[in-house]
């Protein structure tokens, strides 16, 4: 409370106790009326007092409160504005953020569209596939379609280093293997690509029991085709067959699943003769077959040089020999004009000058010597050709 609020306050209480003192001598009525009045009096004017003063007091404070007000609202804003800032930034990324996520989840909704349609294409044109790999027909010319492929993937031209459908006439019948390929020296290899798939094919579509039960007769299917592919005996229908022939799995995936239920497959094979083969195994085949002929065209190749080498080397000796008998012709057509020469030169012009100089020649110009010939022919001379004749005589 403020000392001056005290002060006024004190004077009001001896102000009250003073008329409190003076009214109790006067009668208890005139007492009180002046009481009440002098009350009032002094309780308004204390109270006027007290209001201004208080007013004062408190605009003081207000205004006291309201500039420390300020300052702290400065001060506040001072901190308060970065966060705002950082706020604002945030919440500008956070809006970009939701824009790329939402044009994000709408391009991965088109592309999960997108996919579910192309698998549903793939499920139906599989589901085709499968359904026209059934016919033996389109079976047995996918295989072929497929091996031809693989033919022209390992570098070998067709007519050229393979024959395909070739019919081969025996006693028990006719045989017509898919392929045979021809190997330097006059060496065959059989290609057969006729591979049961209906077991297969039905393991695609079935549950997992069954599948299972179906692969392993899958298996059993790829061992029989063996035996029979055995049985043709192709190594006996060509004279120079190697000792195999090669059974071609149009996937890798037929081998994979036949191999799976069945390990032993490969040496059942080897057992009869029968090489399986799937694309990839066979180009590498082909590659190998493809690098014998190289080196074989390569060792023709070589021969060929050496005839030609050999050729060349002959008809170097025998242009050797011209140049010889054509310089030996040179240096005597030399020597005869030398001769020519100087026989005119002391037979012919001596005389002939006497006419100059007995004033019967017109001119003044006298007969000029003829030069004679120092230079001859390069005799050749290589030792090689010499040493090669003398081999041939």
């Amino acid at each position: 409370m403020s000392p001056l609020i005290f002060l006024y306050i004190i004077i009001a209480f001896f102000v009250g106790a003073g008329v409190a003192f003076l009214l109790m001598r006067q009668t208890k009525s005139q007492l009180s009326d002046h009481l009440k009045s002098l009350c009032s009096d002094a309780l308004r004017d204390n109270s006027q007092k007290f209001v201004q003063i208080a007013k004062g007091e408190l605009e003081s404070v207000q205004n006291v409160a309201k500039n420390d007000l300020e300052k702290r609202q400065q001060a506040i804003d001072g901190l308060v504005q970065p966060v705002r800032q950082s706020l604002d930034n945030l919440d500008r990324e956070i809006r970009e953020l939701e824009n790329k996520r939402t044009g994000a989840y709408s391009e991965l909704s088109q592309r999960v569209e997108s996919l579910l349609q192309t698998e549903n294409q793939l499920r139906t044109e599989t589901g085709k596939l499968v359904q026209a790999l059934r016919s033996p027909i389109v079976r047995g010319r996918w295989g072929e379609i497929q091996l031809r492929r693989v033919v022209e993937l390992a570098g070998m031209i067709e007519h050229c280093d393979f024959t395909e459908q070739t019919t081969i006439s025996t006693e028990d019948g006719r045989l017509r293997p898919d392929l045979i390929v021809h190997l330097p020296k006059a060496k065959t290899i059989v290609v057969d690509t006729k591979t049961p798939l209906n077991a297969y094919l039905d393991a695609l579509e079935a549950d997992e029991h069954a599948k299972s039960l179906l692969l392993v007769q899958h298996a059993k299917h790829v061992r029989a085709q063996i035996e029979s592919l055995s049985r043709k005996s192709y190594w006996e229908q060509f004279d120079n067959a190697p000792e195999f022939v090669v059974l071609f799995l149009p996937g890798e995936m037929f081998f994979s699943a036949a191999l799976e239920r069945d390990p032993l497959l490969i040496e059942f094979g080897a057992d009869k003769r029968i090489i399986l083969a799937t694309p990839t195994t066979l180009i590498a085949l082909l590659r190998a077959v493809h690098y014998g002929w190289s080196q074989e065209k390569l060792a023709e190749n070589a021969l060929a040089i050496s005839k030609l080498g050999s050729e060349l080397y002959k008809r170097l000796s025998v242009m050797g020999d011209h140049f010889t008998a054509l310089g030996k012709s040179i240096n005597a057509c030399v020597g005869t004009f030398n001769r020519i020469a100087g026989n005119i030169e002391s037979r012919v012009f001596v005389t002939a000058r006497k006419f100059k100089v007995l004033g019967v020649a017109e001119t003044s110009e006298d007969i000029a010597s003829l030069p004679q010939l120092d230079q001859v022919a390069r005799e050749v001379q290589v030792d090689e050709l010499d040493h090669q004749k003398e081999l041939e005589m």
